[in-house]
């Protein structure tokens, strides 16, 4: 391209999950030719979010304030705390609308091969947390890999001594499959939690 503020554009649109240099080179062309306007306001917008943005003292989700509107929400069941690995995580399951107690967003998970062990994913204040003495429950929902089965397991061995009850997510066969579609762990996880 030669054009050093096109090519600055394009390596930053590479940094998003799932972006190649040709998808990030289609999406510069695209905002500079069709969509300066939207350019300008992806800008001012990303520009506002580094700077606003940052994590619940409590539950460490992204908000603007200190602590975040869930945490702060009166009317949520302080009973139950739901551990996820991300925000991302977190939002999927506020979209859900079956789930009204606090979470605690790990901002990671348990990789000992990439370096990320207990302190890296804030484990001390999980456990702090869960033990305030408002927790009964504790809801592991972290993600069906093996680096999010090991932190699961991590977690339950914890806080297995301190009398709380922790749960998993349920997994199982999807809603509108069909079985012969479905990998093999899937069915077999299925049938050892069934109900």
């Amino acid at each position: 391209m030669a054009e050093p503020s096109l090519d600055a554009l394009v390596e930053a649109l590479r940094r998003l999950p799932g972006v190649g240099v040709k998808s990030a080179q289609r999406m510069a062309f695209h905002l500079l030719q069709h969509d300066r306007e939207g350019a300008q306001r992806l800008a001012m917008s990303l520009q506002s979010a580094v700077s606003n943005i940052r994590h619940c003292e409590r539950c460490h989700t992204f908000t603007e304030g200190t602590i975040c509107s869930t945490c702060l929400d009166a009317s949520r069941d302080t009973r139950l705390l739901c551990v996820v690995e991300t925000p991302a995580d977190r939002a999927a399951l506020e979209r859900t609308g079956s789930y009204r107690g606090h979470y605690f967003v790990l901002m990671g998970r348990l990789s000992p091969l990439d370096g990320i062990g207990a302190r890296d994913i804030g484990l001390q204040q999980l456990l702090a947390r869960a033990t305030d003495g408002s927790v009964e429950e504790l809801i592991v929902a972290t993600n069906f890999t093996a680096e999010g089965e090991a932190t699961a397991h991590v977690i339950s061995e914890a806080l297995k001594p301190r009398g709380l009850r922790v749960t998993r997510l349920a997994r199982g066969v999807p809603i509108g499959s069909e079985l012969e579609y479905v990998d093999l762990g899937t069915i077999a996880h299925a049938l050892v939690d069934r109900r």
